[in-house]
């Protein structure tokens, strides 16, 4: 069984935390630490990234693989039957509505923002053939592997491709402000519409968790704790 990768933070309920891209928490510390007085934050790193691995073999991943692993990190931490808070953002949000639809007795309230499940949107294939496109666009030169580029080549495909079930208890579905008029803005909510979650406006825009840490953790504890 693989190994698991993770840090854990601060008191309170437990709140599991799915970054982005490759699973890498590269520029999280702002947020958690924003988030530490309120939650027992639980960082999941799948891919070990920041532990250590970076430079080793990845292959291409899996939501069903990440799902499990943040699975496994819930048991750990919270035994079997503790219940938990989960916040996912980009792919990561994409493993929280799969997680969510796996295992929803174990979950008190998920926020997925700005999943990139695009293909749920009429013309869905040519957006995320677009989104692909466009991000390929960034790839960083050749050189030493870094988490986006390993996003690239081994996330982002089978990412953008889930389909999340309708019916999802305790969901909100979030996107950023300055997301407003953009590709996963409008997946945000046409995802929240599909699987019956509630749509939330977040601080910031895509890298919301980054750039807004204190206002981001702010609605965070707002939606999830009222």
């Amino acid at each position: 069984m693989p190994e698991l990768h993770y840090d854990v933070t601060g008191t309170g309920p437990v709140l599991l935390l799915l970054p982005g891209g490759a699973g890498h928490p590269m520029g999280l510390d702002p947020l958690v630490g924003h988030l530490a007085p309120h939650f027992t934050v639980v960082t999941y790193d799948p891919l070990g990234l920041a532990h250590g691995r970076l430079r080793e073999p990845v292959a291409d991943q899996r939501v069903a693989d990440w799902s499990e692993g943040a699975r496994r990190v819930l048991e750990e931490v919270a035994g079997e039957d503790g219940a938990v808070y989960v916040l996912g953002t980009s792919s990561g949000g994409i493993t929280a509505l799969d997680l969510l639809a796996r295992h929803p007795g174990r979950l008190r309230g998920v926020i997925a923002h700005e999943p990139p499940c695009v293909t749920l949107l009429p013309d869905g294939e040519r957006l995320r053939a677009e989104l692909v496109g466009q991000l390929e666009r960034g790839r960083p030169a050749a050189g030493e592997p870094t988490p986006f580029g390993i996003f690239l080549d081994h996330v982002l495909g089978s990412f953008t491709a889930y389909r999340p079930p309708a019916g999802l208890p305790r969901l909100t579905v979030a996107a950023g402000t300055e997301s407003r008029d953009q590709l996963l803005y409008e997946t945000a909510k046409f995802t929240a519409e599909y699987t019956g979650g509630a749509f939330a406006e977040f601080p910031g825009g895509h890298l919301g968790t980054v750039h807004e840490p204190a206002a981001f953790a702010e609605r965070v504890g707002e939606v999830l704790l009222g």
